[in-house]
């Protein structure tokens, strides 16, 4: 028990890859909002593009009053407008809306890139990394290093970073410069990186190490009955999913390249789909660009705002 207290308390310092969740939505490229963007009356719904818009500042709007709404909005305007011309076009709201939906990850890269390289040096190497990380595995009791109560493995936790340290480093330095250390981060995010993507989520599920992956093993990645627990809808609707979409070719089990298509679904840019529909709902003299008047005066279509309060709102104080 000791020894598993010292464990938590190391990880937490040196930000090591946490244990798998029980359930997972392992697909990459996700829908822009956890919203329906329309409704089954095909009636529209703008908090799908509010939180497509905003990312994850979309909460914080919805808690301001008009004027602060329209205020901030003016402000986000002129950093969309890169090019300084006075227009929003298709290409400079779909870059932003890319942006917001990845600013997440671009703080956490910059976070850990400080807390791994203090001195900020232009690398990181694997061996200081290594150390900060896995370090405590030294002196550690071989067995416990190797499974817990959990089943979750350090080892091979350790195994599968220096694979994709490996894939991140372009030059083969065995260091990696910022903008690898993203990639080894967050490999979803770089085309060179996501086959190693695909690779750890065959490892995760695969549990008989066969090579597919079954249905059993699809539903037991996300979902674990309890005893005499009537099976939960979205369960049942789950294993739809994988008999009608995800094992495409019908033989029982995702291949390799199913389970690509599955978390990296192909052909499909949500952030451009978001800029035309915002750019259609808001343009209106139909030039195809949006002026900073049309966007104000839509402003609800954007970031919208349900304050009522308007002294415990603007109480906040959260600029830009």
């Amino acid at each position: 028990m000791i020894i598993k207290v010292i464990i938590i308390a190391l990880l937490g310092i040196a930000s090591a890859v946490p244990k798998p969740e029980e359930k997972k939505d392992r697909v990459i490229d996700r829908e822009l909002s956890s919203q329906e963007h329309f409704n089954e009356e095909e009636q529209h719904n703008a908090q799908y593009d509010h939180e497509a818009f905003l990312g994850d500042e979309a909460k914080t709007f919805d808690q301001l009053p008009p004027e602060e709404s329209k205020r901030r909005l003016g402000l986000i305007v002129d950093k969309i407008d890169y090019n300084k011309d006075g227009v929003i076009n298709h290409e400079e709201l779909r870059d932003w809306i890319r942006y917001t939906q990845k600013r997440y990850i671009m703080e956490d890269v910059e976070r850990q890139w400080t807390q791994h390289n203090p001195e900020n040096k232009d690398q990181i190497k694997w061996e200081d990394y290594k150390k900060l990380v896995y370090g405590f595995l030294d002196s550690m009791d071989p067995q416990d290093a190797d499974k817990d109560d959990e089943g979750f493995s350090y080892k091979s936790m350790l195994k599968r970073d220096r694979r994709r340290w490996s894939i991140a480093d372009g030059d083969g330095d065995d260091a990696l410069t910022k903008e690898e250390f993203a990639g080894f981060l967050h490999p979803e995010e770089s085309g060179h990186m996501r086959d190693v993507v695909v690779l750890e989520t065959m490892e995760d599920i695969d549990k008989d190490k066969d090579g597919k992956i079954s249905l059993e093993e699809y539903i037991g990645d996300m979902y674990r009955s309890e005893e005499n627990e009537e099976e939960p809808e979205w369960v049942k609707s789950e294993r739809e999913q994988f008999a009608k979409y995800r094992d495409d070719d019908k033989d029982g089990y995702m291949t390799e390249e199913e389970v690509k298509n599955w978390i990296m679904p192909p052909d499909f840019d949500h952030a451009e789909a978001e800029a035309r529909h915002l750019i259609y709902e808001a343009d209106k003299d139909a030039d195809h660009q949006l002026t900073k008047e049309e966007i104000l005066n839509n402003y609800d279509l954007f970031v919208g705002s349900q304050a009522t309060d308007f002294g415990e709102a603007l109480a906040r104080h959260d600029e830009f």
